[in-house]
């Protein structure tokens, strides 16, 4: 019986690997025999491996040359984007001052108003040729359809003679930079009253009976 159960030891050097040693041999590749597969390649597989090599790196090269390249293009088009951004705060306060002035009681229908006015208009003219010229343009906005690409509507007017969603009042003009918009038009747009909505309805299900 001790016979049998001595032959049924196993052998410590027979033993299984442990976890980190089997892991360890899964892994590790032998240096040699990476060299005997180097070594053993054909000159046709050498010369296919160059050249899957040599294309990946000129698409590299190309593609980093695209990228500078976009990146220069847009810094020249559009380098003065946050200058002309700023720039339309004076067009803004050319507008407020305009304003204050037409309101002030003092200079109503007096000879300096019209004055005031009238050179408030050259500067903002003069400021909006400069614009032009460098491609900065006034978005046109007036009757034409809200677009929220370049439109956003802060209040909705009744006016029964407009399409709703039809632009009526500018409330603050917007500007485009070349194909890039500066700033959005800040506008109100037409709406039916809720009794033109219910007399529409009214008309259409009678019209379906």
């Amino acid at each position: 019986m001790n016979e049998d159960n001595q032959n049924l030891k196993i052998n410590p050097n027979e033993s299984e690997l442990n976890p980190d040693q089997k892991e360890s041999s899964t892994f590790n590749s032998d240096p040699k025999k990476e060299e005997n597969k180097e070594a053993n390649k054909t000159p046709e597989e050498k010369i296919l491996e160059l050249e899957d090599k040599l294309t990946r790196t000129f698409a590299e090269m190309e593609n980093q040359r695209r990228r500078f390249e976009k990146e220069k293009e847009d810094a020249f088009e559009y380098g003065g984007f946050a200058l002309a951004k700023e720039t339309l705060n004076v067009i803004d306060n050319l507008e407020r001052s305009k304003l204050v002035l037409e309101n002030d009681e003092k200079l109503k229908n007096t000879e300096a108003l019209k004055k005031s006015i009238e050179h408030l208009e050259i500067i903002k003219k003069d400021l909006i040729s400069i614009f032009s010229r460098n491609n900065i343009k006034p978005i046109d906005c007036i009757n034409k359809k809200l677009d929220p690409n370049y439109h956003q509507a802060m209040i909705e007017i009744n006016d029964e003679t407009k399409e709703p969603g039809t632009i009526i009042q500018e409330i603050q003009k917007g500007f485009t930079i070349k194909d890039r918009l500066l700033r959005p038009s800040l506008v109100g747009v037409s709406k039916k009253s809720e009794k033109k909505n219910q007399k529409d309805e009214e008309n259409k299900e009678n019209l379906e009976k």
